[in-house]
């Protein structure tokens, strides 16, 4: 026969299981991560074609359409210490290597995306295919902008072999030297 101390003890783990599952009165736990897990999918699924779509556009030298993946207050910083740019100011920057037909081609290879809990900001980071410099590093943050994924600052990087470090940073020393020091005075 069942006592009232089992009773009460079998009422409170149950209890103690529903809160565990709980996502604070939103359903169970288990439920809500399907269904964040499926919508997370499919947001990064439309952020990395819109990410292949801009790469895609620099390929062809699509300038309008490439610049459109791009938020108006979005930030571009390049390979070189000293390319931080606006849009517009990159836009103007890029212009010559759009107005020659042949942009720059880069092919993602390895590609990871992040989402803020209120999926309208996310981080992405991905290897490059980019046959000036081989493998390249592409980082940045997209935010949604009118229905719509938009690159909020994009930061490109050329990727250095440990092995070969000092061998760079040797070559590089000269052209970086005085940049350094300026920035080095400037603090």
């Amino acid at each position: 026969m069942i006592t009232r101390t089992f009773a009460i003890s079998y009422l409170f783990l149950f209890l103690i299981v529903i809160s565990a599952c709980s996502d604070g009165g939103h359903g169970l736990q288990f439920s809500v991560s399907a269904k964040h897990d499926s919508d997370s999918l499919a947001l990064k699924a439309k952020i990395g074609a819109m990410l292949d779509s801009c790469n895609a556009a620099a390929g062809r030298a699509d300038y309008d359409q490439y610049f459109s993946y791009f938020a108006a207050d979005a930030v571009y910083i390049g390979t070189d210490a000293t390319e931080v740019w606006s849009k517009p100011a990159f836009m103007q920057w890029a212009k010559p290597f759009f107005d020659r037909e042949k942009a720059w081609d880069f092919h993602s290879l390895k590609r990871h995306i992040y989402l803020g809990k209120d999926a309208e900001i996310a981080w992405f980071d991905e290897l490059l295919d980019a046959p000036f410099a081989k493998i390249c590093r592409g980082s940045g943050v997209v935010v949604m902008r009118q229905n719509e994924w938009k690159i909020q600052q994009y930061v490109l990087s050329m990727t250095v072999p440990n092995q070969v470090g000092n061998a760079v940073t040797a070559l590089k020393s000269p052209l970086e030297d005085s940049l350094l020091n300026n920035l080095k005075s400037a603090k």
